[in-house]
């Protein structure tokens, strides 16, 4: 075991940052206002009120919450008790997040006041959720009931205990949707994700003088980990909201002098087409990110031509890599639309075929990865962890090419993957879901370019001779059973799906052919 004075872990962040800048402005939410030091004494406070409770090193802690400071400081304690954060995504159904915590064995769940009866629906799913904590939000809230209170647990007197933390202790479980229809829990370490909060710094140029918005879901590895960490690393001052809004953004933006700002390319669009835009004052706005898809051209267009002072940054990555792998600049936006750039400081990144040999450029091949951003696989599944990592990469399961200078643009996906408002949606588990209805026969979930949503999720669907279906009949279907960004936007019906002789389904063919057929549903 490494000394304690070499000790490189997310609690140790914070504390070194207030150290630096302790009247700084780390957290600003609602009506709350921390200074780095206030926000590191009242985490320390909240990790000795959970380990009160009996919260201890490695001890796995969901916590399904909108954006709040509550969610900020529950973060950090986890990290000082050695605990295991394991976020969940607020949009799923009480069944999906009831799978998260049993997967995970989680015993303690935290929640604000919104969520709380989604929360302990889903934990009376036979899950071992038994301890339940009750997190502040952006507005004024009361505790929900039968939940201990973030205020009681941050009043705690009590020493918060010695933690033999290590840089390679897992720090959090973060659920991706996968290819197959149950989610996978990729775990991350520490150093991985500490590792690549120093490539954010250095390559996405994450710095002091920032004045960030975070206002993207926080349970996102994007929000979290290529933003907010990476600012509290070295000393943003931070505002945080729940209401990705056009008005509410273009407001705060305004009144605090918001001078960084992530979303993905859907986000950026409804802040341009809103009747406040051209009225508000975003002279301080100076660096923008997007990510999760790509930025259509005449967007990036209108940007630069509207917001002449903001640079622009595409950041790719996944999960598994915590999340960020590549990045293109702001140099390079219009020079090479559509690409994901190079590898960023602490990663490697190749485009390789089958047998691991990298392609041509311009020939399509498989992304991979090897950096210490990596997770160290998914938890309790050693099978897929396996496939993953075969031939000493990480398979991202994206195909792209490679230019001659070295940049990558990803053109499909390996695995059956649609990215659609910033979410993951794995087609096969709306597959799975729509094959519930007896009048389907055979049904295909594709992605098709949509204006609003950048990828729209599409059925395409044959149904069983004698039988009717409708549009409105399945997509109601599908939103009483899951999140409703993984319902179809759009459904087409057709007398058959396309097969290449070994049976095998061509959705690339797929998307080529009904794109034009399908008409959209909000």
């Amino acid at each position: 075991m490494p000394p304690i004075t070499r000790r490189q872990s997310l609690a140790d962040l914070l504390r070194r940052t207030a150290l630096r800048l302790p009247d700084k402005l780390a957290i600003a939410c609602g009506g709350t206002r921390w200074t780095y030091a206030e926000f590191d004494a009242l985490v320390s406070r909240l990790a000795a009120g959970l380990a009160q409770r009996g919260i201890q090193h490695g001890d796995k802690v969901a916590v399904l919450a909108r954006n709040s400071h509550g969610f900020a400081a529950m973060r950090f304690a986890l990290a000082r008790l050695g605990a295991v954060l394991v976020p969940i995504n607020f949009m799923l159904k009480a069944e999906e997040v009831a799978y998260i915590l049993r997967h995970a064995g989680a015993r303690t769940l935290a929640t604000d006041s919104g969520l709380a009866p989604l929360g302990q629906a889903a934990a009376a799913m036979n899950t071992e959720v038994k301890d339940f904590i009750w997190l502040p939000s952006e507005d004024p809230s009361e505790p929900a009931p039968g939940m201990a209170s973030f205020h009681d647990l941050a009043a705690c007197t009590a020493p918060l205990p010695e933690t033999p933390l290590q840089s390679t202790d897992l720090l959090q479980i973060v659920y991706t949707s996968g290819t197959e229809s149950a989610p996978k829990g990729a775990m991350l370490t520490h150093d991985a994700v500490l590792w690549q909060y120093v490539s954010c710094c250095l390559n996405a140029e994450v710095a002091e003088a920032d004045v960030a918005l975070h206002a993207l879901p926080l349970y996102h590895c994007a929000q979290l980990d290529v933003f907010f960490g990476p600012a509290i690393y070295i000393g943003s001052t931070n505002f945080i909201t729940a209401k990705p809004t056009p008005d509410n953004l273009l407001a705060m933006m305004a009144a605090h002098g918001i001078t960084s700002f992530f979303a993905p390319p859907t986000v950026w669009i409804a802040l341009l087409r809103s009747p406040l835009f051209d009225q508000t004052d975003l002279s301080k706005l100076a660096k923008g990110y997007y990510g999760a898809s790509i930025m259509p051209v005449a967007v990036m267009q209108e940007i630069a031509r509207r917001l002449p002072n903001v640079r622009l940054w595409n950041l790719y990555g996944q999960t598994e890599i915590a999340p960020l792998a590549t990045m293109l600049g702001p140099d390079d936006q219009l020079r090479k639309p559509g690409s994901a750039g190079r590898a960023v400081l602490n990663v490697e990144t190749r485009v390789v075929n089958d047998d691991m040999q990298d392609v041509a450029v311009g020939e399509v091949g498989e992304i991979v990865h090897r950096s210490p951003h990596l997770m160290l696989g998914y938890f309790n599944d050693p099978e897929r962890t396996a496939a993953a990592f075969s031939g000493g990469w990480f398979h991202s399961g994206d195909l792209g090419t490679i230019d001659d200078e070295g940049c990558i643009s990803v053109v499909d996906r390996k695995k059956d993957m649609i990215k659609t408002g910033g979410e993951n949606v794995a087609s096969r588990e709306v597959e799975e879901m729509i094959y519930r209805l007896p009048q389907v026969s055979e049904v295909a979930v594709i992605g098709l370019p949509d204006a609003k949503w950048i990828e729209a999720v599409t059925a395409v669907i044959v149904v069983k001779q004698g039988q009717d279906l409708t549009e409105n009949e399945v997509i109601a279907h599908c939103n009483a059973h899951m999140a409703h960004f993984k319902s179809p936007k759009r459904v087409v019906f057709v007398d058959s799906l396309p097969k290449n002789p070994s049976g095998k389904l061509l959705k690339r063919e797929l998307r080529k052919t009904v794109g034009t057929e399908a008409r959209g549903v909000d």
